[in-house]
Order: C-alpha cells, then sequence, then structure tokens
C-alpha cells in the first residue's frame, strides 16, 4: 500500500472514518466475561472497594461469559473472510481504564482479536456505538440496550443462563420477525384486536413490504458477508423463527423478497414453542422482543432479549 501524506485529507479520513466494510459488533465486559463476583463486591461494599479488587485480580484472568463463544466463533470468521470483509469485535465497559485492565488481560490470556475499546469510568457506554460504526450491541445493561435501539442500532440484553456454542462450524443466527427484524406494525394490529384480526390483515396487505425492525441493518450486514462464499459453504447461517403460520407467511417472504435479503431458513410455527426448534437448529444466539420467548430459550440456547416494539412499552 502507497504512503499516505498525513496532510492530506484522504489520511484524515482513514484515521477518523469508522470502516464501512466491516461488520463490527460492540459488546459489554459483563457480556463477554463473567464479572458477577466483582459486581458483587460493587454493589455491597462500593466503588473503591470495587476497585481495588479488580487491581488486586488483574493478573488473573476472568472466566468466560455468556457471550464468550459467541464472540470466539464471530473472531474465527476472519480466517474465512477477505482483509476488505473483517469482523470486529469492540468492548464497550463502564470500568475506567485502572479497573478494566483486567478486562484486558483476560482478552489476552484467551487470545481474543480485540483491540478497540472504551472504558467509561462509571458512565453509561452506549453512547460511543455509532462512533465506532458498531452494527450490533450486546449487553446485560437493559437500560444501555434501549438506548442503543433509541441511536438507530441493533441491541439485545442478554438473559440467558446457559454460554455455549452450537457444535456446528458455522455461526448460526436466529430471529424472530415481528418487532426485530420488521417493525412491530403487524403486532400491533394483533395485540389491539386479536389473532383473527392479525391473520385478514396480514392476508390483505400480502403484497405490501413490512417496515424495518431494529435488526434489518445487521441481518443485511449478515447477508452481505454470506454473499463472499457460495450458499452451500458460507461460515454464517440465518433462520427466521417467528410465531406467525399461513397465510401470514406470504407478507414476510416478500417483504425479504423486496429487501433483497436471503435468509436461509424460515419456520413458521403458528404459535408453538419455539426452544426445541431453535435447539434443533442448533443457533448460536436468538433475537427476540418477547420476554416469554426469552425465557423459555435462554436455558438452552444464548439469547438476547430486544426491547422494542409494542411489547416492550
Amino acid at each position: 500500500m502507497p504512503l499516505v501524506d498525513p496532510s492530506t485529507s484522504e489520511y484524515a479520513n482513514r484515521m477518523t472514518t469508522p470502516p464501512n466494510d466491516k461488520l463490527i459488533i460492540a459488546i459489554s465486559s459483563r457480556a463477554l466475561f463473567n464479572l458477577d463476583e466483582s459486581h458483587t463486591v460493587y454493589e455491597k461494599e462500593g466503588l473503591q472497594a470495587y476497585s481495588k479488587y479488580q487491581v488486586a485480580r488483574e493478573e488473573e484472568p476472568l472466566e468466560p461469559g455468556e457471550a464468550f463463544p459467541l464472540v470466539k466463533k464471530l473472531l474465527r470468521l476472519n480466517d474465512s473472510l477477505a482483509e476488505d470483509a473483517r469482523v470486529e469485535v469492540v468492548l464497550l465497559s463502564r470500568n475506567s481504564a485502572d479497573t478494566g485492565l483486567r478486562v484486558f488481560n483476560s482478552i489476552q490470556h484467551y487470545e481474543l482479536d480485540i483491540s478497540r475499546a472504551a472504558f467509561c469510568g462509571g458512565e453509561s457506554p452506549w453512547r460511543y456505538i455509532n462512533a465506532f460504526g458498531c452494527k450490533l450491541f450486546l449487553s446485560n445493561e437493559a437500560q444501555d440496550v434501549r438506548h442503543a435501539l433509541e441511536c438507530g442500532v441493533a441491541a439485545a440484553t442478554l438473559v440467558s443462563r446457559r454460554g455455549g456454542a452450537s457444535d456446528s462450524g458455522q455461526l448460526r443466527f436466529a430471529f424472530d420477525g415481528d418487532a426485530v427484524l420488521f417493525s412491530d406494525e403487524a403486532e400491533r394490529v394483533y395485540k389491539r384486536d386479536g389473532l383473527e384480526a392479525f391473520t385478514a390483515s396480514e392476508k390483505a396487505a400480502a403484497r405490501e413490504p413490512l417496515g424495518g425492525g431494529p435488526f434489518k441493518p445487521f441481518l443485511s450486514a449478515l447477508h452481505h458477508l454470506q454473499q463472499s462464499f457460495p450458499p452451500t459453504e458460507a461460515p454464517i447461517r440465518t433462520a427466521l423463527v417467528t410465531a406467525r403460520s399461513a397465510p401470514a407467511h406470504e407478507r414476510v417472504i416478500r417483504t425479504l423478497r423486496a429487501w433483497n435479503i436471503r435468509i436461509d431458513e424460515s419456520i413458521f410455527l403458528g404459535g408453538l414453542n419455539k426452544t426445541e426448534f431453535l435447539r434443533a437448529y442448533q443457533a448460536d444466539v436468538f433475537f427476540d422482543d418477547q420476554q416469554t420467548h426469552c425465557d423459555s430459550a435462554s436455558p438452552h440456547v444464548a439469547t438476547g432479549h430486544v426491547p422494542h416494539g409494542v411489547a416492550n412499552p
């Protein structure tokens, strides 16, 4: 690559603008590592005791957290991707840089390729999401997730009680439809008027694409990465797992077609419990706006609650 004069605007743009061709994902330190013990110290004894606790143990690696297996699989995608289509993980933390040294030491211990971070000294880190160019934010702090969604970034609160990846070599994402991939316009009809009215409305609007939900840009970014591979060889697989059934399926299919986005599997459950289907699919992570669906799936599959739409006033 030719050298660039630091006085030029080209150099400035390279130094100040997040790369648009990368899939950048932000994750909180409590989602990446198990900080329950130290968080208990903070809650019971205060900030000063917490700081001493972390500094005294900064050479002790933290145990992996709920999102650790997912992050490892995300970073492993770079083994298969070209240099201009990389995946990057950014750490966002309420720790100070001083107390956060243990977090970075743990990153190095597990050989995770994470080099960018924001340590916010007790303040919420969500305000840096757009500055880093992130397409997804995963956290244990529900309020931070809500702020990220308000900024137009796909975000979810990790609620799983199990941190484990599937045995599949692929990274498998599962998404609910309404209020996650799609807007909540149809779900509002269901909540207000019931299932019969919802079905009639969706049948009448079958050829009208639904509006995009908070995870549409993230799904689009995944689709973009998938285009680097033949369909049968892509290291990423996506699934729509929705309570919809026929005839409400048609509008969903036509919406994805209008968006020109490929989704590998579409499962229309007609109200059946999603958990066994997620396990059969071997999902690495599942995103849903309904707390009840998240509670059901969370003991078995890494689960992110999306606090968006009519189900989350």
